[in-house]
């Protein structure tokens, strides 16, 4: 991965969300590659339980900036210590259904055992990036949503794990920024907004 295209990237910014929130994307580095580290939602959390989905959550009162949001969340979720945490740049604010603006920070963290917070996180995933950009893991769909009109859908498929949502949506921008993984330029396929997800989602999510 290359990380100085992602620290020179000029990040977009999204407001006027009801509420504001942050996560790390956390990448490892090991012998055989770069790795990214997921986590698992608790199927019993209100908002997108089973997902896959990066540490981070919403912001709080005693949070300096939204930077200090994502390094508290990350180490109540999975224990990342703060200063372990190189901060390499961030992507775009992205907007979720649950309508939360979500600012996503890259950074590099070390290849150790995290350990999941019983409250939110069902699993800790580590994802080789080599696996994510094969073109064979990758599949889109365009639909209708009822907040933000017409929207394209990602789902990368690796290891069992299906990435999908606004970690899919950030996940795209990372690796077109830092590796040579190009989005096709057209969706799949199309689907109606009452049509359900693919079955391998819904099996996923429950």
């Amino acid at each position: 991965m290359e990380f100085d295209r992602i620290a020179a990237h000029d990040a977009r910014s999204v407001e006027g969300e009801e509420r504001e929130a942050a996560v790390i994307i956390p990448v490892i580095t090991r012998e055989d590659g770069q790795y990214i580290l997921f986590t698992k939602r608790a199927d019993h959390l209100s908002d997108h339980p089973g997902q896959m989905s990066f540490p981070g959550g919403g912001r709080e009162p005693e949070d300096s900036d939204l930077l200090d949001t994502a390094l508290r969340e990350a180490n109540e979720e999975i224990g990342l210590d703060r200063q372990a945490v190189t901060i390499v740049g961030r992507v775009d604010d992205i907007r979720t259904v649950s309508r939360y603006s979500v600012r996503p920070f890259v950074g590099r963290i070390p290849d150790r055992e995290y350990t999941p917070s019983d409250a939110e996180v069902a699993e800790i995933v580590v994802l080789p990036v080599a696996g994510l950009v094969d073109p064979g893991n990758y599949e889109s769909e365009r639909r209708e949503h009822p907040h933000y009109g017409d929207v394209r859908l990602h789902f990368f498929s690796v290891d069992d794990y299906i990435v999908w949502g606004a970690s899919a949506n950030m996940l795209v921008q990372v690796l077109e920024l830092a590796t040579d993984w190009e989005l096709p330029p057209e969706p799949d396929r199309y689907a109606g907004p009452d049509d359900e997800l693919p079955p391998a989602v819904r099996d996923q999510v429950g």
